[in-house]
C-alpha cells in the first residue's frame, strides 16, 4: 500500500497519475489523503482508496497510514504559520503515525542546501531540512527529494510577462543555479515509491538538466515566446514589504526573505552535478509546453473582457 498526500497539488496530481498507471504491474494498492476528494478526477478516484481530511491532522493520518508500506509526504504551503509550525509542526502527527504503524519507507519533498554554509540561516529551507530530520528520527527509511526552485514559479508571473515582458526574483541576474520541473520531481518520487529495495536515510537531488541564471532564463523565454522578456531584480526589502502588505505571517515572511538571501549566496549550488539518471525536462521545452500556453491564456482572457 502506497499512500499519497497532497494528491491534488502540482506535484501530487502528476505523481498520482503515474502511480495509477504503474501500480498494478507492481502489485501495489494506492490510498490518497485529500481534504476535497472531488478535486481528484473521477477516473483516478475510482482506482484509489480515499481518506478524507488534512494530513496534518492526527486522526486523519492514523487512518491513512494503517497498513501502509510507503508514504509520499508533501507539506502544503501555509503562510499563516511560522516556518517551524508550517513544516515540523504540521509533520509531527504524521511522524508519530509512521512509527506507530511501522511504515517502511517515506519519500518527502524537501530542498537543496544541506551541508552548505547557508543551511542554518535559510529560512523556509532550514525549516524543511529540520522536517527531514524529524521524519528520519522515526526510524523509517527516508528519501528527501532535495529540490531547487521550480520552473512553475514563473507561472505566477504570466501576467507580467504578457503585459510588460518582465519577470522578477531577488537573486543576482548572472547567478546560475539549478531549476526543475515539477513533473520531474513527481517522476523521481514515483520511482522511489515503487522500489522496495532501498533502506536507510538519504537525500536525492532533483536538479533538472542544467544550471541557469535569470539572464539565461530571459534569453530562453524570449526565444520560446517570440517576444522580448527581461529580468528585473527585486530587493529583499521590497519582497518583505509586499508580502507583509498581503497579511502574511511575519515570521513566515522572514523565512521567505532568509531563503531568498541564502539562494543568492549559493544555497542551491552545494551539490555536484552528476550524469542525469532520472527524468530531466529542459527549460526551453517547459517554456514551450507550459509557460507559453499560460501567457497566451492570460492574453486571451484580457482580450475577452
Amino acid at each position: 500500500m502506497i499512500v499519497i498526500t497532497a494528491p491534488t497539488g502540482n506535484i501530487g496530481r502528476r505523481l498520482l497519475s503515474l502511480l495509477v498507471e504503474a501500480a498494478p504491474a507492481h502489485g501495489e494498492e494506492l490510498r490518497v489523503v485529500a481534504r476535497d476528494p472531488a478535486r481528484i478526477p473521477e477516473a483516478v478516484r475510482a482506482a484509489v482508496e480515499v481518506v478524507t481530511g488534512s494530513h496534518g491532522d492526527a486522526a486523519t493520518v492514523e487512518r491513512a497510514f494503517a497498513g501502509a508500506d510507503a508514504v509520499f509526504w508533501l507539506v502544503p504551503p501555509d503562510a499563516s504559520r511560522t516556518p517551524e509550525e508550517a513544516y515540523s509542526g504540521f509533520t509531527r502527527p504524521a511522524a508519530r503515525a509512521f512509527a506507530a504503524h511501522g511504515v517502511g519507507r517515506v519519500v518527502g519533498v524537501s530542498a537543496l542546501g544541506r551541508g552548505t554554509p547557508q543551511a542554518g540561516r535559510a529560512g523556509l529551507v532550514s525549516a524543511s531540512l529540520a522536517m527531514d530530520d524529524l521524519i528520519a528520527d522515526t526510524g523509517v527509511a527516508y528519501r528527501a527529494l532535495a529540490n531547487p526552485s521550480f520552473f512553475e514559479n514563473l507561472l505566477e508571473e504570466a501576467d507580467s510577462i504578457r503585459e510588460h515582458g518582465v519577470f522578477t526574483d531577488t537573486v543576482a541576474a548572472d547567478r546560475p543555479a539549478p531549476l526543475v520541473a515539477v513533473a520531474d520531481i513527481a517522476a523521481t518520487a514515483a520511482g522511489l515509491l515503487l522500489d522496495r529495495s532501498w533502506t536507510g536515510v538519504g537525500s536525492v537531488p532533483v536538479l533538472g538538466p542544467e544550471d541557469l541564471s535569470p539572464h539565461d532564463m530571459a534569453r530562453i523565454m524570449s526565444a520560446e515566446l517570440g517576444r522580448p522578456v527581461r529580468y528585473a531584480r527585486e530587493s529583499l526589502d521590497d519582497l518583505r514589504s509586499s508580502m507583509l502588505a498581503h497579511g502574511l505571517n511575519e515570521a513566515f515572511v522572514e523565512g521567505m526573505v532568509d531563503m531568498k538571501r541564502a539562494k543568492d549566496r549559493g544555497l542551491d549550488s552545494g551539490v555536484a552535478r552528476s550524469p542525469q539518471a532520472g527524468p530531466a525536462t529542459g527549460f526551453a521545452q517547459w517554456c514551450a509546453q507550459t509557460l507559453k500556453p499560460a501567457v497566451l491564456a492570460a492574453s486571451e482572457a484580457v482580450d475577452a473582457r
